[in-house]
């Protein structure tokens, strides 16, 4: 990228005295190069880095001119959903190793090419000798020791942060991540996590979550179900419906899971996710997955339920009791409101939304980047418990963004926020398909 970033500046230089037309058709093959650039180092490196492309593909932070940001879109698409690939025949002793015996001793077919890569593994199609059609996520060789020396460096990282940010409980950040990041490497945790979703999910109408296939599953294999389905970028081609229906049915996912069931995947990028011909969803990834206590739940309704009603006041308690502000005499509600806002306004305004690429943009600068908030954000922290949640907020938003999804959100999130009786079209059939959150699976009465 340094080298790149050397030859734009040169590039600038040798246009000296050229038309306009010529130093345009400079820059612009100029800045193909850089994004061929990134997008290539981004899909050649795992773990962490790959995770970095994969947030780019679905948040735009307007490093690139309008011109530039679409091609920049489609490349990091492609790292999403087709990365390149490490040779089968390390990826099959790494499956036998795991399983014992060769391939056909558990598999009928197994298909070499790999349909999907995920951040620190690949993912193939394979079917069982009882004929069922199954996915298997296989680790790459070595993946863990390359995240873990991720690890040591995002601690530096974060210390060298602190000055930017000094209320801040740095050691809590770095063990919630390492932690985390940990949990993604272990299959068999992952396992137990699907199977906790899919439990949850069983007989929902319009969401699913594949079975894990346990006998054939370990820390670095696992092996679920196959969901026939069409991906991200076919969904953002589909007419304003259908993006509009999806979109509900993630947001629904996300965010019944966190303020509802207090259970919930902590990994909302486009990869991990399936829409089926009979227009339900299915949710892949599980690596992330967060539990988060009762209380925690009711500060983050606390907060929700305070912007809703247009308390500061009852925000500042709100925050402050949630462990956002060490110091709750030193934020006035003038200047805590309008960060909120642009990080929850969106599930507390009582309007029709439509979700935009650049609301996110706005999300991103104020919240965490914008030397508008920085004097803000050194008096604040970000509880422990909370990291996960607001990323997970954050990233929902951005993939809402990209299907430029439109409904009233609060009308959805006061289900949570209010325990209210749902408004939608969707709500309304979840509640009449007789499925309950928390019943394994067991189908009761609807009230």
């Amino acid at each position: 990228m340094a080298g790149q970033a050397l030859r734009h500046a040169g590039t600038k230089v040798a246009m000296v005295g050229r038309s306009e037309e010529k130093k345009r058709a400079m820059l612009d093959r100029r800045q193909a190069d850089l994004i061929t650039a990134l997008v290539t180092s981004l899909g050649t490196m795992r773990g962490a880095a790959m995770k970095i492309g994969q947030a780019l593909s679905i948040m735009d932070l307007g490093i690139l001119p309008p011109e530039s940001r679409q091609e920049f879109q489609r490349g990091l698409a492609k790292l999403r959903d087709s990365a390149p690939t490490v040779p089968f025949d390390k990826m099959r002793a790494v499956i036998e190793s795991e399983l014992g015996g060769r391939l056909s001793l558990h598999f009928s077919e197994f298909e070499q090419i790999p349909i999907a890569a995920a951040s620190i593994g690949q993912v193939y199609r394979a079917r069982l000798h009882d004929g069922r059609a199954v996915v298997v996520k296989v680790q790459y060789p070595g993946i863990d020791k390359a995240v873990r020396a991720d690890m040591k460096n995002l601690a530096l990282l974060l210390r060298a942060m602190q000055g930017l940010a000094p209320a801040v409980d740095i050691k809590a950040v770095a063990a919630e991540i390492t932690e985390r990041v940990e949990e993604e490497l272990d299959y068999e945790l992952e396992a137990q996590s699907q199977r906790k979703a899919a439990r949850l999910y069983r007989g929902h109408p319009f969401i699913v979550v594949p079975n894990v296939i346990t006998e054939l599953s370990g820390q670095h294999v696992l092996v679920t179900d196959y969901f026939d389905g069409i991906g991200f970028e076919e969904v953002k081609q589909a007419d304003q419906a259908t993006r509009d229906r999806v979109g509900e049915i993630i947001f629904r996912f996300f965010g019944s899971g966190m303020l509802r069931d207090r259970q919930f995947s902590g990994d909302p990028h486009p990869g991990n996710f399936l829409v089926g011909p009979d227009g339900r969803v299915a949710f892949l990834d599980f690596g992330l997955y967060k539990l988060i206590s009762a209380e925690h739940v009711e500060h983050q309704l606390a907060i929700q339920r305070a912007m809703a009603e247009d308390d500061p006041a009852g925000l500042l308690r709100a925050l402050a009791d949630a462990g956002f502000l060490p110091d709750p005499a030193a934020v006035t509600s003038d200047e805590a409101v309008p960060i909120v806002h642009t990080l929850l306004g969106w599930l507390t305004t009582d309007e029709v939304l439509r979700i935009t690429p650049e609301m996110t943009n706005e999300v991103m600068m104020q919240s965490f980047l914008s030397g508008e908030n920085f004097d803000l954000l050194r008096r604040q922290t970000v509880p422990r418990e909370q990291l996960v949640t607001i990323r997970t907020v954050a990233m929902v938003m951005a993939v809402l963004g990209q299907l430029g999804a439109t409904n009233n959100w609060h009308h959805i999130a006061r289900e949570w926020q209010y325990g209210e009786a749902p408004r939608t079209e969707l709500g309304r059939a979840e509640a009449a398909s007789g499925w309950r959150p928390g019943t394994a699976g067991t189908r009761v009465a609807a009230r």
